[in-house]
């Protein structure tokens, strides 16, 4: 055998190996519903997709929602990737490099197959009936046995369905594309305590000096391994506490400043004070105008939105830093829908807004106060408050507004760079939510577009974030989440 004939015998074994470790993965609807660039995500392997399916995207792709909107996507690859192919080239797979929805970056190398002839055999009787989940898992056992060792993977992010899979022995996995974290707990928190010889451990590298009447501080180094811009950091001593966060960083260093303490009435905002460590902190960030997104999570009771809703007035109210607080949220209901929801934007949104005018309550409610001074705090702070559905955010700018998302860990990663790119110049954006409490289908806290904003944005410099961990609602609320 000649040196030529080995290496192409050599070339062929290769290709033969890389064919055997490729993999088919079948997809369900909800995963093109979900995400039309799933396409594109499988690398080296091919792609399957049932009739179907192609029948289902045909059927979801009329409205104005999130999902049709995927739904018209998807089905729009699919017929670029078709083109003006015969038959026999569909049924040898569609090329997935022909499009390049990456700009360069890593395109798809496998193949799209899609069904040009009867697969389903006989339903098995442990699936009564013959809805489309179960042509769907009898597509899938056709193409095992049609192909032999070959590894078919159902890919869907219907759970059942997924169940049902393995109880007929199909492989099955979930769609992990849009997975930002492997563990919600990994989730970055925003604080961080430093060591306890962090004075001395600094020594002569420490520089201070204060500037409009706060306090900063020089290090040399990272005061943790992993730290971030507006990181907040706590010292617990036995002499006094120190509260700093993370001014800037550059090769040289750290620039710390000390925070400001808002547990004291003399700084307190819209007449409210911290509680907490936390609360102290998301003020800071909320207060601060270098920060142009914060980020606050937490359980239900943590204060989140009494926060947002303060600063936000004080900002807008007294120093005039912005024109306007809008405010914002996805409309899921925890119940049975109530329906049609007469009258103007406004007013439809209201039943959704019920946490938020709860907080606008508290916030225009003081004892010192009598009825006429309290109305007219009132008639002053709806003047320069404006409730708006999600619905209509699409194309919008807003310049020099407080933007408030309330529930953000119901929306996906596409809806809230959706809303975040309406924020114009002079814009500040608050996302609040909490991802332990996530009632939109096929989403999980770890795919959540609030867990994805995290995580996206703590290497920026102009963004903060804080997980609020301490319940301050009432007694009765804290000892209800804990025990219940």
């Amino acid at each position: 055998m000649t040196l030529k004939d080995r290496a192409s015998r050599s070339s062929l074994q290769r290709t033969k190996a890389a064919a055997a470790m490729r993999r088919l993965f079948v997809l369900d609807t909800n995963v093109l519903m979900h995400d039309p660039a799933a396409l594109f995500r499988f690398k080296e392997h091919d792609l399957f997709i049932p009739m179907v399916v192609l029948e289902e995207l045909d059927a979801g792709k009329k409205g104005a929602s999130e999902v049709a909107r995927n739904a018209r996507q998807a089905s729009r690859f699919i017929d670029q990737l078709i083109d003006d192919s015969d038959s026999q080239s569909i049924e040898r797979g569609l090329e997935l490099n022909a499009l390049d929805i990456n700009n360069g970056a890593g395109r798809a190398q496998g193949r799209l197959f899609l069904q040009t002839r009867h697969l389903t055999g006989p339903i098995p009787a442990t699936l009564p009936g013959s809805n489309v989940d179960n042509t769907i898992l009898g597509t899938a056992l056709s193409l095992q046995k049609e192909r032999g060792g070959r590894n078919v993977t159902l890919l869907s992010k219907d759970i059942n369905l997924r169940i049902k899979a393995r109880i007929l022995g199909i492989h099955t996995e979930d769609y992990y594309n849009d997975k930002v974290l492997d563990d919600p707990n990994l989730l970055y928190s925003g604080m961080g305590a430093l060591p306890e010889d962090f004075w001395s451990r600094s020594g002569e590298d420490l520089r201070s000096w204060q500037e409009h009447a706060r306090t900063f501080y020089h290090i040399k180094g990272r005061p943790l391994p992993e730290c971030y811009p507006h990181q907040c950091l706590y010292l617990e001593g036995d002499d006094s506490n120190v509260e700093a966060l993370v001014h800037g960083m550059d090769a040289d260093g750290t620039t710390l400043v000390l925070a400001t303490d808002h547990r004291r009435e003399s700084n307190n905002v819209w007449g409210i004070t911290a509680r907490n460590r936390e609360q102290n902190f998301a003020l800071n960030l909320l207060m601060d105008p270098d920060i142009d997104l914060v980020t606050l999570v937490g359980a239900a009771g943590t204060g989140k939105t009494l926060l947002a809703l303060a600063a936000g007035l004080q900002q807008t109210v007294e120093s005039k830093r912005y024109r306007e607080i809008v405010l914002t949220r996805v409309t899921i209901p925890v119940g049975e829908d109530i329906g049609f929801l007469p009258g103007t934007e406004e007013e439809k949104m209201a039943p959704w807004m019920g946490a938020l005018l709860d907080n606008l309550e508290v916030l225009t409610t003081s004892d010192n106060n009598g009825d006429w001074a309290r109305a007219a705090t009132v008639d002053l702070v709806n003047k320069r408050i404006k409730l708006r559905s999600l619905n209509f955010m699409r194309g919008r700018t807003f310049l020099n507004r407080f933007i408030i998302i309330d529930e953000a860990q119901n929306l996906t990663s596409k809806q809230m760079k959706t809303l975040i790119t309406r924020a114009g110049p002079g814009s500040k954006m608050v996302c609040l939510g909490n991802i332990g409490q996530i009632d939109t289908p096929y989403l999980t806290e770890t795919t959540s577009g609030l867990t994805y904003v995290v995580d996206r944005f703590k290497h920026w410099q102009h963004s903060g974030h804080i997980t609020l961990r301490r319940g301050e609602r009432s007694r009765l609320a804290d000892f209800a989440s804990e025990i219940l």
